[in-house]
């Protein structure tokens, strides 16, 4: 089969050549150049946007409750337990807001661009170790572009931005995956690590109890599966011996065991048929809220979400299949596939579910790059026009969402979604004359002003779509020391964390009994239920004012909603 080269010298390739060769002179550079990369692609929205309903505020609300009433054992989201996930994110957004707090921002427990920060070093942290495991595999250069791909990658910047456990799960993920490998490629080469050796074990058995904390049996459902899958096609678990297991397991358990002992005795198994009976084996077997997908979703949802190296993985397609015996291809493909096949299968289907899987795609392609084994099949090639498509869809769309929302056309959107459409163009156009190397790079930089467009500009700007901050903009513009809110039909997470931990989520008539007692009470009411609680409200003979207004859109519910505030007692 004709192969392609790793580049071509080409007088456009030229600007781009000190973004190649001078990460590619040691570690340590490539380091920094995937740390500055990393951040100018994550950070554009990252303090703007306001909490997202529903899962980011939810586990945010959660942390802020911790930080409240010192519990940090139980989970709370106001009364009610919430027992879907294990304690380690929210000990990690706690620590970023108390830190934030030390450093004396004001009002830290509301900001939530605190408790995304172990989200945006969750991300950061793998992409340097998809670099760090990507060079038991390939060459330092195309490590780095590895790095570049998960850097880039469309889902791996959204989760950056959610203060959610995802990004987290990924590092850990990683770093076991990465470990792993070399004890495996060090057995299969016939040399093995030194017997003395623990760095890989000890690597392997924290990130697994780090893991476990962040997001339960996932971890381990990822690392059995690579390891039962390699066992199978090797006939042989010889080299399992070199994570050292015993001792291994012994330093995993003594470091969950703590928390899940203290959360049992705290909830007297309630955590356990939460998490694992309601959450995670319901998702096997059905559709939770509405996220069910037939098998083969995630496989069409890849070339959006790993965009825009989603277009390198079918030109690297040939050169896995023929090469699939190489223990280092056999090694990525065993993460790989069989952790696939179960998501394929699983109900229900969220596109971060796969996030894990992603770096050993990346290192896949990084390997066909460095073996110079991309395919020149003209119907293959053809696919990186893809890199010009998703630029122009998404800057189109985020400009007519906030056209349609906002009613503002967004002067500095224009510039920046042209040179984003204009970037994925040429890297488009250059691709067969540059090589992957060099327009994997420009697309990286068509990537970086798309986020910029979209997180940093298009998304802030919407603020119709986020009532929430509106609505606690009223509270704090009220006067009150400590002012009180209902809210009736908008009643997302969001709401909770800007409005406190008191806010009342309820209906029309508890909502007209809430200001009865008067003083700085307050209710918002969905239209839709503005008239009962009028209703109620004359019965009681309720003193009140009619606040402002609102038109706004509840993102959650993908409906337009207006919400009127009324406040206890009437105006002097």
């Amino acid at each position: 089969m004709t192969t392609t080269t790793l580049h071509k010298p080409a007088r456009s390739a030229s600007l781009l050549t000190p973004l190649i060769e001078w990460p590619a002179a040691s570690n340590a550079r490539a380091v920094i150049f995937l740390v500055i990369f990393a951040f100018v692609t994550f950070l554009p929205g990252f303090f703007q946007i306001p909490p997202i309903d529903r899962d980011e505020a939810r586990f945010a609300q959660a942390t802020k409750q911790m930080l409240e009433t010192h519990e940090f054992v139980d989970i709370r989201f106001q009364d009610e337990v919430r027992y879907k996930k294990p304690v380690g994110i929210y000990w990690l957004q706690a620590a970023a807001v108390e830190a934030g707090a030390m450093l004396g921002i004001p009002d830290a427990r509301e900001r939530i661009w605190l408790y995304r920060i172990p989200s945006l070093l969750g991300a950061l942290g793998a992409v340097l170790l998809t670099f760090w495991a990507a060079l038991a595999f390939v060459p330092r250069r195309a490590a780095i572009l590895a790095g570049v791909m998960m850097a880039s990658c469309i889902l791996l910047g959204v989760e950056a931005r959610l203060a959610k456990t995802d990004a987290v799960l990924l590092f850990t993920c990683v770093a076991a995956m990465g470990a792993m490998a070399r004890l495996y490629l060090a057995d299969r080469s016939g040399i093995g690590p030194p017997q003395a050796r623990w760095t890989e074990p000890a690597i392997f058995w924290t990130a697994m109890a780090a893991g476990i904390l962040i997001k339960g049996p996932l971890i381990v459902m990822f690392t059995a599966l690579t390891s039962l899958a390699l066992i199978v096609a090797d006939r042989s678990a010889r080299w399992l011996k070199l994570l050292r297991p015993i001792p291994g397991i012994v330093w995993m358990l003594a470091l969950v065991l703590p928390w899940f002992i203290a959360i049992l005795m705290k909830s007297g198994g309630s955590f356990l048929q939460d998490s694992v009976g309601n959450d995670m084996l319901a998702k096997v077997a059905s559709s939770q809220e509405a996220h069910g997908a037939p098998p083969g979703t995630y496989f069409v949802l890849f070339w959006a979400t790993f965009w825009p190296s989603s277009i390198l993985a079918g030109l690297a397609a040939p050169y896995v299949w023929r090469a699939r015996r190489e223990p280092e291809v056999r090694f990525l493909l065993a993460w790989l596939i069989p952790s696939w096949l179960v998501f394929e299968i699983v109900v229900t289907k969220l596109p971060h579910y796969v996030l894990p899987l992603y770096p050993a795609i990346a290192i896949l392609i990084a390997r066909a790059i460095a073996q110079e084994e991309l395919s020149v099949r003209p119907w293959l090639v053809r696919g990186a026009v893809w890199w010009f498509v998703v630029p122009l869809l998404l800057t189109g769309l985020g400009i007519g969402a906030s056209i349609a929302i906002s009613r503002e056309p967004g002067l500095l959107v224009w510039p920046l979604a042209a040179a984003t459409v204009v970037i994925g163009f040429f890297a488009w156009r250059s691709y067969r004359s540059e090589g992957a190397p060099r327009a994997l790079l420009r697309v990286g930089m068509a990537s970086v002003l798309l986020y910029a467009t979209l997180y940093g500009v298009v998304i802030p700007s919407m603020t119709k779509a986020f009532p929430a901050p509106i609505l606690a903009r009223v509270l704090q513009d009220s006067g009150c020391s400590n002012p009180q809110a209902a809210a009736v039909g908008y009643q997302e997470p969001s709401l909770v964390f800007l409005a406190g931990t008191k806010t009342l989520l309820t209906d029309a008539n508890s909502a007209a009994d809430f200001l009865a007692p008067g003083g700085c009470r307050f209710a918002f009411v969905d239209s839709r239920f503005e008239s009962d609680f009028l209703k109620h409200a004359g019965a009681i003979g309720l003193q009140y004012t009619l606040g402002p207004r609102f038109d706004a859109i509840n993102i959650s519910g993908g409906r337009k909603i207006t919400i009127a505030v009324y406040r206890a007692g009437k105006t002097p």
